[in-house]
């Protein structure tokens, strides 16, 4: 399974390519409006650290502005992916951005029946949101079985990209479930690195180190 990082914080981005953690990076508004930098130059900046696919959202809702900002995305750099809404306009966006050689990733995806359409469209990645649907009282984890039983079913190229992960379970539970991608925020990334028995293990090592005749 891929794992992406979902930001716009260029020091975390740097910070998990150096562990060599990830294959790529998500956007969204709401990431960069946090930076309180351009949207333009947040994602070049990230296109200079990550050598993967790079999500960059369009803001438009109809399919001539979807259709516009992601052929104007897409001449950035040859990493970008453009990411769409998953509305109707958004879904013939697709198909016509598909069909011209631009890779998508549809997003807010809370339903098999949105992925399939998805996939229908000719869509790069589908990115269901799991922790929302958590949120919602609802099962995020299985919308990821579900779609991922339907794609393999039917042999969409679309690949499933887990997104809104809350927490290491949800990571586990994208792999076992056979997810393309996973794309998670730094702390999350952070803490799939982390265990108590390590910590113990290495502080026990290195206290018998000192014990070692130099």
């Amino acid at each position: 399974m891929k794992i992406f990082i979902d930001s716009a914080d260029t020091h975390e981005i740097r910070e998990a390519a150096r562990m060599g953690a990830i294959d790529g990076v998500t956007t969204n508004p709401s990431l960069v409006a946090k930076t309180g930098r351009k949207y333009v130059d947040v994602v070049k900046e990230i296109c200079e650290l990550v050598d993967g696919p790079i999500s960059a959202e369009v803001l438009g809702t109809s399919y001539d502005d979807i259709v516009r900002e992601g052929r104007e995305w897409a001449k950035m750099h040859k990493n970008i992916v453009v990411k769409v809404p998953l509305i109707v306009e958004g879904l013939k966006a697709v198909r016509t951005l598909t069909d011209e050689g631009i890779k998508t990733n549809v997003t807010l995806c809370f339903s098999p029946t949105q992925a399939m359409l998805a996939a229908k469209a000719g869509a790069t990645y589908i990115s269901p949101f799991v922790g929302r649907l958590d949120d919602a009282s609802e099962d995020g984890m299985l919308l990821i079985e579900q779609i991922v039983t339907i794609y393999r079913n039917y042999h969409y190229k679309t690949e499933v990209l887990v997104a809104s992960v809350r927490h290491p379970i949800h990571v586990v539970q994208s792999a076992t479930l056979g997810a393309d991608v996973c794309t998670i925020p730094f702390k999350v990334i952070e803490q799939l690195a982390k265990h108590p028995l390590t910590d113990i293990g290495l502080a026990k090592f290195l206290e018998d180190a000192k014990k070692i005749p130099r």
